[in-house]
């Protein structure tokens, strides 16, 4: 035959985009256990993010501030409406509350070495205030979380500012979990717990049932704390705009706003990648909320917007404070900044089944870092002054690239960002961020094309 003649053509696999390869495997596992996946780290699915945003800078119609010799504030000042005592803050980036017991101590120090060297905040999380945490923050924001775990009127004084948990991003509508390799007799103590046995976090506050009931508890956290401290109301992303009205009706004099794409708490997958919205999608309708009430931006009325959510570098900063919010949280780069999912550990990564750059299994205490864990030995492995260091070099540079940001588009302040300074580069980040298409004026939904 010649070399011409017919072939067969080899078949090529291909996967499907419904039943993909990770798809299978999921239905693999839960076929053979018949348990749900539990895992950290906050959405992975694709999502529109701040990186669909891009900054307009200064040229012939705008005047940008040159270089370093002209000044670019990035403080803010929380609480203004109702405390006594107001914070004051040197970077508009905080840490977001992370619990002892899903933490170890001296991770949890760290944290409050690196915020108070940069001159920022950190928030305690489930499960109490440690005295590690508390002596080595300046300014520490304590949460009141549904499970009460830890809480105790003493620890309310101490604090520099109230959170009232309603939500999280990652789980909005769902509660915590933390394993029992991770209840060692200190974390069971803290939390008045048995040793060794699971624990599950409500939902849902066991003394209230809605709003009215959320403004009693406000105002006695007040009288508990002689009216000094700041009251928080964090959210997970979900109905922003009806949400953060209600949380300002309350009393609140700080709303947090949650997105999905982070979260260091451990839940169910099925909720970590189907509940809740990204940030990108919940800050306009929030700001709108607070314009709709008189309180946004007001002088000493103001009620101040902290986003959170896949926060990662100071580009999101930048765009987050000109989307309208007054401060940033950032949780998973702080861990990852403390030292977390780092390479040089790959080798035990892997023996835990996963790489480096994925380790999400935090709720199982095996962290090789010594940051997600009990465990005494991994532990040791966190120093909590070089990691301390790590994480407030991390903060310094985000608050320096948004200052690079800011002053390119000829902003003094952090805050004098705003959206006319943004275009998008898809139709959905438009519509989000409601900043026009780029290259057009048209946003979706709300200007004719």
């Amino acid at each position: 035959m010649s070399d011409n003649s017919y072939k067969t053509p080899q078949t090529t696999a291909r996967y499907s985009a419904t039943f993909d390869e990770y798809t299978m495997s999921e239905i693999r596992r839960a076929a053979a256990t018949g348990i749900y996946d539990i895992r950290g780290g906050g959405a992975k699915r694709k999502l529109p993010h701040f990186d669909d945003l891009l900054f307009l800078g200064a040229s012939v119609s705008r005047y940008p501030l040159e270089g370093y010799r002209e000044k670019c504030g990035t403080d803010v000042v929380l609480g203004t409406r109702y405390a006594k005592k107001p914070i004051y803050l040197k970077t508009v980036i905080t840490i977001a509350g992370m619990s002892f017991g899903a933490l170890s101590g001296p991770a949890k120090e760290a944290l409050g070495r690196g915020a108070t060297a940069v001159g920022t905040s950190t928030t305690t999380g489930d499960g109490g205030m440690t005295p590690e945490e508390r002596g080595q923050s300046k300014t520490l924001v304590y949460q009141y979380l549904p499970s009460r775990y830890g809480m105790n009127p003493d620890d309310l004084r101490k604090a520099d500012a109230i959170e009232v948990v309603i939500g999280q991003g990652a789980k909005p509508g769902g509660g915590g979990m933390l394993l029992g390799q991770k209840i060692s007799a200190r974390v069971a103590k803290m939390r008045c717990l048995p040793e060794g046995i699971d624990q599950r976090s409500s939902c849902r506050h066991p003394d209230w049932t809605g709003p009215d009931d959320l403004e009693i508890k406000i105002n006695e956290i007040r009288e508990i704390t002689d009216w000094e401290k700041p009251i928080y109301v964090k959210i997970g992303a979900t109905r922003p705009y009806f949400d953060v009205a209600l949380a300002v009706k309350a009393g609140a004099d700080v709303v947090v706003l949650d997105g999905m794409q982070g979260g260091t708490a451990a839940t169910q997958e099925v909720f970590i990648e189907h509940v809740g919205l990204p940030i990108l999608a919940a800050i306009r309708p929030a700001v709108k909320a607070l314009q709709d009430l008189g309180v946004y931006r007001n002088g000493k009325d103001s009620v101040q917007l902290i986003v959170s959510g896949g926060i990662r570098n100071g580009a999101d900063v930048a765009k987050a404070i000109a989307l309208g919010a007054d401060a940033v949280a950032i949780g998973t780069a702080a861990l990852i900044a403390l030292g977390d999912n780092d390479p040089h550990l790959e080798a035990e990564y892997n023996k835990l089944g996963t790489t480096a750059g994925a380790y999400d299994d935090w709720h199982e205490g095996k962290d090789p870092a010594g940051i997600t864990t009990q465990d005494p030995e991994l532990m040791q492995r966190v120093d909590p002054v070089k990691a301390g260091h790590r994480l407030a070099n991390y903060i310094a540079v985000m608050t320096m690239e948004a200052q690079v940001v800011a002053r390119a588009c000829g902003k003094s302040h952090l805050h004098n960002l705003e959206p006319e300074d943004l275009v998008a580069l898809t139709i959905e980040a438009s519509a989000m961020a409601q900043v026009p298409l780029a290259g057009t004026s048209w946003i979706p939904g709300v200007t004719q094309f």
